[in-house]
């Protein structure tokens, strides 16, 4: 077995910081993401999120930390198939109010879905969909930004529009980056790259 740089150590994320997780299929990139955004908890060790342990968390308590802490593209995107492009983000600037929908439009036009706005997302592409999970992630305020395998269907340009949105929201908010990937990767300036 391969050593990881993230199983039994002791690593910290910092606030401020990217960070590019590397993995073969089946190394457990995705449980690593539910496990920081306690989704999980079948795991050995110690998570702590701000110097509390994740098992001392209450329910309310992850409602808060989701809402204005911790986002995240998980890789199966969670959009709501019969809503469209617009109104899947909108549900969630609607709770965050840290995006109006002309901002959320001009993000989406800006990643080449300016004629797909009204489309049900389940008649997009997955790369598609990816772009549209991808501008709901940036519609929260946030310490940490977590994507798990984010361009795994994009092309080099669609990635790399996608990359600069990131880098300027996590340059404005000061926001940590979490990035896995199997070896399709968002073209990003890590400060850290950690094999899984």
């Amino acid at each position: 077995d391969p050593v990881s740089d993230v199983w039994g150590t002791d690593l910290l994320f910092e606030k401020g910081k990217s960070y590019l997780i590397k993995a073969v299929s089946g190394r457990g990139k995705s449980s690593l993401c539910s496990y920081i955004y306690g989704l999980r908890n079948d795991y050995d060790g110690v998570l702590s999120f701000d110097g509390r342990s994740l098992e001392e968390i209450t329910l309310a308590q992850w409602d808060t930390i989701r809402q204005n802490h911790l986002g995240v593209l998980f890789q199966d995107l969670r959009l709501f198939g019969e809503l469209n492009a617009v109104e899947n983000v909108m549900l969630k600037a609607g709770l965050t109010s840290y995006c109006d929908e002309r901002r959320v439009v001009g993000m989406l036009s800006e990643l080449g879905l300016s004629d797909r706005l009204d489309r049900p997302v389940r008649i997009l592409s997955f790369g598609q969909q990816q772009r549209v999970a991808f501008v709901r992630l940036l519609c929260q305020k946030a310490d940490f930004l977590m994507l798990d395998e984010p361009v795994s269907h994009l092309d080099i340009g669609n990635a790399t529009v996608m990359a600069q949105m990131l880098e300027q929201e996590a340059g404005r908010t000061g926001a940590g980056v979490i990035v896995t990937t199997i070896g399709h990767d968002l073209p990003y300036n890590y400060d850290k790259i950690l094999m899984l």
